[in-house]
C-alpha cells in the first residue's frame, strides 16, 4: 500500500497525495463543506496539477461506492469542522463565469454573500486585498474568507 502524505490546509480541508504503481502523482483535497476535488499531477512538474475533477458530496460517496471505500471516518470528519466559523476558499474563474470582465464592486459579494476577496492569483502573480475596482479574468482564482455558507453562496455567485 503506498505511503499517503496529508497535510492540511487552514481553513479549507485536507490535501491526501501519494505516488501511484505507476509513477503518477494523486490527490484528494476534502474541503470542509464535504466537496472534494481529485487532482493529478504533472509528470515533469510535481507542484503542477495536469487534471483536477470536483466532486460534490453525492458525487464523493458514488466514487467511493466503485472504488470499495467504507464509510468517512470520524477523524476526517472532525478534521472537516469549522474553526471559530471561520473558512478559506480558492474559487478558480473560467470563460463561463458571469464575473468575468466584471469588477468586485459590480458582484456585491460581500454584501450578497458575507464572505470576502482577500486575494486573486493571476498567473503565477498575486494580488492580495484586490480594490473594489478590480476586474476578473479568465484563468484567475479568488481567494476568499468567510462562513461555509457564505463562501458556497459566493462560490455559486462566481461560477455559475
Amino acid at each position: 500500500m503506498a505511503e499517503v502524505q496529508e497535510t492540511k490546509l487552514p481553513g479549507v480541508g485536507v490535501r491526501h497525495e501519494f505516488d501511484t504503481d505507476t509513477g503518477e502523482r494523486v490527490g484528494v483535497i476534502v474541503h470542509r463543506d464535504g466537496r472534494r476535488e481529485m487532482v493529478v499531477y504533472d509528470r515533469n512538474d510535481r507542484d503542477a496539477c495536469s487534471t483536477m475533477v470536483v466532486l460534490s458530496a453525492s458525487d464523493t460517496r458514488t466514487m467511493a461506492e466503485l472504488l470499495g471505500a467504507s464509510q468517512v471516518t470520524e477523524a476526517v470528519a472532525a478534521v472537516q469542522q469549522n474553526i471559530d466559523g471561520l473558512a478559506i476558499e480558492w474559487i478558480a474563474l473560467t470563460d463561463s463565469s458571469p464575473a468575468i470582465g466584471a469588477t468586485i464592486r459590480d458582484g456585491e459579494y460581500r454584501t450578497r454573500t458575507g464572505a470576502s476577496i482577500v486575494a486573486v492569483i493571476r498567473g503565477d502573480q498575486s494580488v492580495p486585498a484586490p480594490d473594489p475596482e478590480f476586474d476578473f479574468q479568465i484563468g484567475d482564482t479568488a481567494v476568499a474568507v468567510g462562513t461555509t455558507e457564505g463562501l458556497a453562496l459566493l462560490r455559486d455567485q462566481l461560477t455559475n
